[in-house]
């Protein structure tokens, strides 16, 4: 398929790139990149191996391209989070866990806040396997989300749900626990009167929880297992609001808001294996949605050089317009940018399966 949206314009050399969140702070434009593991020499490689005592890495955005700025601990780094509260300003980073091999996955995920020229630690969270960070706001609180958790026979009676928590003025507290095994991702939302909540869960259902004024209340299932990633759009013209649910295996699917049922019904398959991420792309022209592919086959065996896809959305479907290569493709980043979008897409894995690869800055145009 010829490339026709994304013109490549950088690469960012990292390690188990896991995620890539957009900062601004202070005057600056930064770039946090959590890494997952570093090869070890003289191992095999292993997507589930290498060494956990890593660093986040901050990069500085200089017109369209980055350079690097500094650096925060982070091991078995998986998502960065940043947020705002008042004039405050917040980074939280998720950690999955620590060694070399064992790994300890009970290690606790922090909240950096900017003190003016740097972030440094303002809170630390136990967690277990924790994935990803999301923060929201209902009502004028704001509220902290932690998906976390892994199902594995090593971890019987040590897992934990994911976790809900609420700003109280001066930190953050426990507000409610969601059931989870699991969990990889979280997706804030409103549509037809109601605050949304979706919930990512690989080994269990993926659940879509709405806000009751009080807390938070399982509302449908959105997948039965292998959940990873949403993404929500209104149809531009009119249409309605969609929800995209990315599964690892080929369960991936479009889903359209029923005002009448007031639940998301089937509206089209995303077809093929592997979804790790979604990010929709608004232009003057159309709006598009960026599949970002990890990984197909079992962690034992697995194929990591994949193609990932552009939809278009043509008022009734998304159509596949583009794809571009990823190696463990793991998250997608869109930024502002005058001569038109950026798209930042990290890689986790090179294709030969060692942690050692690029992620790429994209051009994106209609």
């Amino acid at each position: 398929m010829t490339s026709t949206h994304l013109t490549p314009i950088q690469t960012l050399p990292a390690s188990g790139a896991r995620a890539a969140q957009p900062i601004r702070v202070g005057g600056l434009e930064l770039l946090a990149i959590p890494q997952l593991a570093y090869d070890i020499p003289g191992q095999p490689a292993h997507m589930n191996g290498g060494d956990s005592e890593t660093e986040l890495l901050l990069l500085r955005r200089s017109g369209d391209r980055f350079e690097p700025w500094g650096a925060l601990p982070a091991p078995g780094g998986e998502d960065a989070e940043f947020f705002t509260i008042g004039d405050r300003a917040f980074l939280a980073v998720a950690s999955i866990r620590s060694g070399a091999g064992p790994y300890d996955f009970t290690v606790a995920s922090m909240v950096h806040e900017w003190d003016g020229a740097r972030f440094v630690p303002f809170q630390a969270f136990d967690a277990f396997a924790a994935k990803q960070w999301r923060h929201f706001t209902v009502d004028g609180r704001h509220f902290l989300a932690l998906a976390q958790g892994v199902a594995v026979p090593e971890t019987a009676g040590l897992n934990r749900p994911s976790v809900i928590y609420v700003w109280d003025g001066t930190r953050f507290t426990h507000f409610q626990d969601i059931p989870s095994q699991w969990a990889y991702n979280w997706r804030a939302f409103t549509v037809g009167g109601h605050t949304m909540l979706a919930h990512a869960d690989h080994a269990g259902p993926s659940v879509l929880y709405r806000w009751d004024g009080g807390r938070f209340v399982a509302h449908q299932e959105l997948a039965s297992a292998r959940g990873r990633a949403f993404a929500t759009f209104d149809d531009p013209g009119g249409g309605g609001t969609y929800l995209a649910v990315a599964c690892i295996d080929d369960g991936s699917q479009l889903l359209r808001w029923d005002p009448a049922g007031e639940r998301f019904v089937e509206h089209q398959k995303l077809a093929g294996a592997g979804a790790r991420e979604l990010a929709v792309v608004r232009t003057d022209r159309g709006l598009y949605l960026i599949r970002v592919n990890f990984i197909v086959g079992t962690p034992a065996d697995p194929t990591a050089a994949l193609m990932s896809q552009v939809y278009r959305w043509d008022g009734e479907r998304l159509d596949v317009v583009e794809e571009f290569a990823t190696t463990g493709g793991t998250d997608v980043a869109v930024l502002d940018s005058a001569s038109g979008p950026l798209i930042v897409q990290t890689n986790a894995l090179a294709a030969d399966l060692r942690f050692a690869a690029e992620s790429r800055v994209y051009r994106f145009t209609d």
